[in-house]
């Protein structure tokens, strides 16, 4: 668990400021907040004390966060998450991937003071790599990074998000990348990659991992896995005629979590969730266009935690 000293600054007053909230207002009890903010019970004393000396509790909770608070309360109870942190960021703003970076960061940070050993699934994309960036640097050997699903095209070409490699660096843990192309060129050439002895290690990483952290994609002619050129235009055309509405590590699901009949799914290597998923997982995410992804993956079960941005997050609870 993270002791005091490891929650300084800023970060030490939004935990204080999260832990009082749902104390006084929501009836929480310590033991329960402890396992919502992943601190121990005597950290959660604290932190109410905390909040206490810094006068951020009055007839109502006095801090920024409060609001960004509420909404993260109620994205729970709407969307029945297990974890779920709301970014303040500029009003009207359509995407703040900074802000939801850098929150995503702190709990990263927060989980990995751990000592003992955590496997972590890590997804990829612009998002996840802004996450690895804001990271700061750490020396966790005991601790490994596995990629959820490839980085390389059919045709060989690396994308400029391999993650996995980027926040293993920053936190000097194991990393366990998915070195093959994220969809192959046939069902016979993914069967070879997958019989390999380093595919069956990782599956099982992945499977006994402690929580996973992913970003998530909107379906359509800019989809970020036909931008990145992992599938083709006419793979894309065919999932969106199947109903895709977002991508998840890499797989077309529609509007109701449901995973499409995408062609290109057979040679898909990601390692693809099932529902209703049983471990922490947690979409990072921020934008008016990845709203109804969001909620598909919600509904369909493939994830159960929530790091975003203010404005998404009203979007989300406005339809």
């Amino acid at each position: 668990m993270a002791e005091k000293s490891d929650v300084n600054g800023d970060r030490r007053l939004d935990l204080a400021a999260r832990a009082a909230w749902l104390y006084y207002q929501k009836g929480r009890t310590q033991d329960q907040i402890a396992g919502e903010i992943g601190v121990s019970r005597q950290i959660v004393q604290r932190l109410i004390a905390l909040a206490q000396s810094e006068r951020l509790i009055r007839f109502q909770l006095m801090h920024p966060l409060a609001d960004c608070i509420e909404l993260a309360e109620r994205l729970k109870e709407r969307f029945n998450l297990s974890y779920c942190e709301v970014a303040l960021n500029e009003v009207g703003s359509e995407e703040d991937i900074p802000a939801v970076a850098m929150l995503a960061a702190f709990y990263l940070e927060t989980m990995l003071q751990q000592r003992a050993p955590l496997t972590i699934g890590i997804g990829n994309g612009k998002t996840m790599r802004e996450v690895s960036r804001r990271l700061r640097p750490m020396t966790r050997p005991q601790h490994r990074c596995v990629s959820l699903m490839g980085n390389v095209t059919r045709d060989g070409r690396a994308s400029h998000y391999d993650v996995v490699t980027w926040l293993s660096e920053r936190l000097g843990a194991q990393c366990f990348p998915l070195s093959m192309p994220v969809v192959t060129t046939s069902l016979e050439e993914k069967e070879i990659l997958q019989s390999q002895t380093g595919y069956g290690h990782l599956k099982s990483l992945v499977t006994e991992a402690t929580f996973l952290m992913m970003g998530i994609g909107y379906w359509g002619p800019e989809a970020s896995i036909y931008m990145d050129g992992f599938i083709t235009a006419s793979e894309t055309r065919q999932a969106m005629d199947c109903g895709a509405v977002a991508e998840l590590l890499g797989c077309a699901i529609d509007a109701n979590g449901e995973i499409v009949n995408a062609d290109y799914h057979q040679r898909l290597t990601s390692f693809i969730m099932q529902a209703p998923i049983n471990k922490p997982s947690i979409v990072v995410a921020s934008g008016t266009s990845r709203a109804e992804a969001m909620k598909a993956a919600f509904k369909g079960q493939l994830a159960n935690g929530l790091i975003t941005d203010e404005n998404t997050a009203r979007l989300l609870l406005s339809k």
